[in-house]
């Protein structure tokens, strides 16, 4: 008699095949109306709710948390704990809350919203966006559903921050280590690496939702994997749809695929020793790459290159003048490296991860593309965990990223770009941009349309410049689902990953 397979063994004997449509995996069960199953990409490492630990975490932040804010469908802001918000003058916005309570029962209230920005902004917190929140002044509660926020200076995007899944609003009873959040699920149980499941959080404040009975969350950090458990039936919906099996899903006439453009790859460079602490080095890099090869390698087409800093050309902010600034151009990039005194080359290590195929085929691409112009780059390819701690941690030369913008705005880009923001996987460690953070800053202070274009036109020029990041390739960003889920919607452009709000208003029948 055969030994049992393992999942673990059967993971691992899938990682380099094709798709495999007939593959059955255990657990594999009929679809039970009001259930989903969701086929995450990876486990989360941590869903503390103010902490940037990657996209996966953030539907699962999107699942038990909301903040005062949120997006809506087409992109614009909608209301969430907040039923109306209203800025007075340049410097006082007004956040009215709605009658809600926290997953503990306890009512949310204006002290719980000044507690969470306090501790997001706290000296010793690691919160994502506590440098933002450095940018306020005080905050006033006249009464249990009235938040006054005044900053130091005027900020235009503020409505947006508070639009992010990386700021929801915690209650200030929650026991010490534990997050009680307001969202429509309820964490019931976890098994680590492997699996969570949500149950509806019956006081949500809005009427009829969740639609959903439960949603079991299961990681296939395996792409292949992942889709197969899609056709075979063992889940209802996918996450970061393999771009080889795009056409594959779209001809399945039980399936569907909901793709956008928006999410992009780039690299990022330790600015805090050499040779990266060069700007001309950057630049080198820049130049090195051929984008057309990264989006056949790694997107099979679904994309295009990348040669300026990521804003879609449908934004008022695009600026068509910087279209070709980091072409490709080895010449240039050989006389950057000489320039620098590097002419008889540099050995450096990439860092990237494995666990996703458009992360580890844009770093072979890179690599190879690298070696000829004398950059000799070493992969370094953990899990994904391990990759978000090393680059927290700046123990990287280079290291390639995909993400999308925070917004729409772009302010959005500025998590990318800033310097002077707190040490994170998604833009280069300890690389100092005082010009661009000020610029930035000036963006943010601007409520002129016209005057804000002419900042972030400067910002583009002298990224272009000092290259703190390297720009690669946009790419199609995708969810596929069966044809009987409904209500689950891929938000536009640089929101693609807050799609996992939808999953509120989300039937499975």
């Amino acid at each position: 008699m055969a030994s049992p397979i393992s999942r673990r063994a059967m993971l691992a004997g899938a990682a380099g095949a094709s798709l495999l449509p007939f593959l059955h995996l255990p657990g594999a069960r009929a679809a039970t109306p009001g259930v989903l199953t969701f086929g995450l990409s990876s486990y989360p490492p941590t869903i503390q709710p103010w902490a940037n630990s990657g996209t996966a975490a953030a539907t699962i932040k999107l699942l038990i948390y909301r903040g005062l804010v949120s997006y809506a469908a087409d992109g614009s802001l909608q209301p969430e704990l907040a039923e109306s918000w209203t800025r007075e003058d340049d410097r006082s916005w007004v956040f009215r809350l709605r009658q809600a309570k926290f997953q503990n029962g306890e009512v949310v209230t204006a002290a719980d919203v000044k507690w969470t920005l306090e501790q997001i902004a706290a000296e010793r917190s690691t919160a994502y966006f506590r440098a933002q929140m450095q940018d306020i002044e005080k905050i006033e509660t006249p009464d249990e559903r009235t938040i006054r926020i005044v900053t130091k200076e005027p900020v235009a995007t503020l409505g947006l921050w508070m639009g992010s899944y990386h700021m929801p609003i915690i209650s200030r009873n929650s026991p010490r280590g534990q997050f009680i959040g307001a969202g429509p699920f309820v964490l019931k149980a976890q098994e680590r690496g492997v699996s969570l499941e949500l149950e509806p959080f019956e006081g949500y404040y809005k009427p009829g939702l969740p639609k959903l009975k439960k949603i079991r969350v299961v990681a296939y950090a395996d792409e292949n994997l992942r889709v197969a458990a899609l056709q075979s039936g063992d889940v209802d919906l996918i996450e970061y749809v393999p771009w080889q099996a795009m056409d594959a899903i779209t001809a399945n006439s039980g399936l569907k695929l909901d793709a956008v453009d928006g999410a992009f790859m780039f690299l990022v460079f330790n600015g805090g020793r050499p040779p990266f602490d060069d700007p001309r080095v950057r630049r080198a890099v820049a130049h090195a790459i051929r984008r057309e090869d990264l989006v056949k390698a790694a997107f099979f087409g679904r994309g295009s290159p990348l040669t300026q800093l990521p804003l879609p050309q449908n934004s008022p902010y695009y600026n068509a003048e910087f279209k070709d600034s980091w072409t490709y151009n080895p010449d240039l990039s050989r006389r950057l490296l000489a320039e620098a005194g590097h002419g008889g080359g540099l050995t450096c290590s990439l860092l990237s991860t494995a666990q996703y195929g458009m992360h580890k085929d844009t770093a072979e691409v890179v690599q190879q593309h690298l070696a000829a112009v004398g950059i000799n780059a070493t992969l370094n390819m953990p899990d994904w965990a391990t990759r978000v701690a090393l680059g927290n941690r700046g123990q990287y030369d280079m290291a390639v990223m995909g993400t999308s913008a925070d917004s729409n705005d772009p302010d959005g880009i500025a998590s990318i770009l800033d310097g002077s923001l707190a040490p994170s996987y998604v833009r280069s460690f300890a690389l100092k941009t005082e010009r661009i953070t000020a610029l930035f800053a000036a963006g943010r202070a601007e409520f002129d349309e016209a005057k804000r274009r002419a900042i972030y036109r400067e910002v583009e020029k002298l990224a272009i410049e000092q290259t703190p990041i390297v720009g690669l390739t946009w790419r199609s960003q995708g969810y596929a689902m069966r044809k009987g889920v409904t209500g689950f919607q891929n938000l536009p452009g640089a929101l693609t990953f807050y799609s996992g709000i939808t999953l509120e208003s989300t039937a499975a029948g």
